[in-house]
Parts: structure tokens; sequence; C-alpha cells
């Protein structure tokens, strides 16, 4: 089996609480409400928000506030084997978790019977697209001027060769012991989104769910930078 650590170094030669490189760019398409780009390590995500609108077909209307529909789509080339074109399970267990974390930062009590709608396409992707993609659409919900609490930010952790690290890269995904994404809403510390595929002890759950919000918090500082970056005189 190959060998992820080497001299304390991961196979890329990052330190085991290091990010990848990271860049978020606001406002980014014309015809939508708000939209944000994100290129974070290998991956690359488009997000962009309509709405608020009516929410069709009108049974999905709900009368006290509106509704935040997520759509996650990873593009048939943003993989090396070709994907197939079209919804599967695991997008759609993705666009329901993100929705659910992005409606619990939306002010949604303000827009009784409308829809908010966020789409995600994953171009090219190199492990840990749900957190770039939630990234991404909390920055896109802010560019379309919704209002809400506060960002999510989201970062994965994982454990590899016995050692907890920080934002997974493709090979440490693919032969890693657990992968642990998590999404915070920053100001409060408050945990959207937490899933785990593998095995962690206790301590190992403990020391990465502190790492990944430690993480998401320095994630937090580049979505406000990106913000400012569009809207400077704000």
């Amino acid at each position: 089996m190959e060998q992820l650590i080497k001299d304390g170094r991961r196979i890329d030669g990052r330190k085991f609480d290091e990010l990848r490189q990271i860049r978020i760019e606001a406002g980014v398409l014309k015809r939508a409400d708000g939209s944000a780009y994100m290129e974070w390590g290998g991956n690359k995500a488009l997000a962009a928000v309509y709405g608020p609108r009516e929410a069709r077909p009108r049974h999905i209307q709900n009368p006290t506030r509106a509704i935040v529909q997520c759509r996650y789509n990873m593009a048939a080339f943003s993989v090396s084997d070709r994907k197939r074109q079209g919804p599967d399970r695991r997008s759609v267990e993705i666009s329901k978790i993100m929705s659910e974390a992005l409606e619990h930062v939306v002010f949604t009590e303000q827009f009784p019977r409308a829809s908010i709608d966020v789409y995600i396409e994953v171009l090219q992707a190199d492990a840990g697209t749900r957190c770039t993609g939630l990234t991404a659409a909390s920055v896109a919900l802010a560019d379309a001027g919704i209002p809400m609490r506060d960002f999510v930010s989201s970062c994965a952790v994982g454990k590899v060769d016995g050692q907890i690290v920080l934002d997974l890269g493709k090979q440490e995904d693919n032969l890693g012991d657990a992968d642990l994404p998590i999404a915070i809403m920053p100001r409060t510390k408050e945990i959207l989104l937490l899933q785990m595929d593998g095995h962690l002890t206790i301590e190992e759950f403990n020391k990465a769910v502190d790492m990944g919000m430690n993480a998401c918090m320095e994630i937090y500082e580049m979505q406000k930078e990106a913000m400012r970056k569009k809207y400077p005189g704000d």
C-alpha cells in the first residue's frame, strides 16, 4: 500500500494541519442574482443563486417562509473517469444536506412562499467537492444580497496513515482511513454539517472536529475578503 506520509510530511508536502491553496471570487456571472467561483486545491466550482422568487410549483410553497433549493452537480468532465450526466444518488444526497445547511443561515421568514435556488456546478474534482461547493454557495448568496445570519464555512478532515490531517487531497481521500466533512456558522461556531466515512476513536474524532472548526474560521476570513474585493465601498 502506498505510503501517504513520509518524514512528517504529506504526499503533497503539506503539514498535517495545512490547507490547500484557496481562491474565491464573488460576482462572476452577470445573469445570476448572485454567484461565486472557487478554486480549492484541484477543485474548481461555480455557484449561482436565483431569487428570492415565487416558488414553483405552488404546492411546494411555504406560507410562512422561503425554501432554499440547492442543486449540486459534478460535470461529466470533472473527473478522469467520465461521469454519467444527470443526478445520481450521491449528488441528490449532497444537494439535500447543502439545502439544509444554507436554509439555517438565511432569514427565510422574510420571504414567504418564495424559493431561493442555488446551483453548484463542480467543473473539476479533487476531493472535498461538497466543502468547496458549500463554501462557494454561501458567498454567492451574500453576492445576491440574501439576508443571512452568517456565512457557511466548510472543510474536511481525515485520517491518513494513522494521522489526523486537514483538507484531504485526492489520494488521501481514496486511500485514507477516514473522511469527516464539517460546516459551521462561524460567529456562533454552530455545526451545520457533520458527516463521517471510516473509523475514528473518540480522541481522534474530537481532534478532527477541532482541526476542522479552526480551518473553517480561516476560510471564513477568505469568504469575507472575497466580498470586500467585490464591494470595496460597502
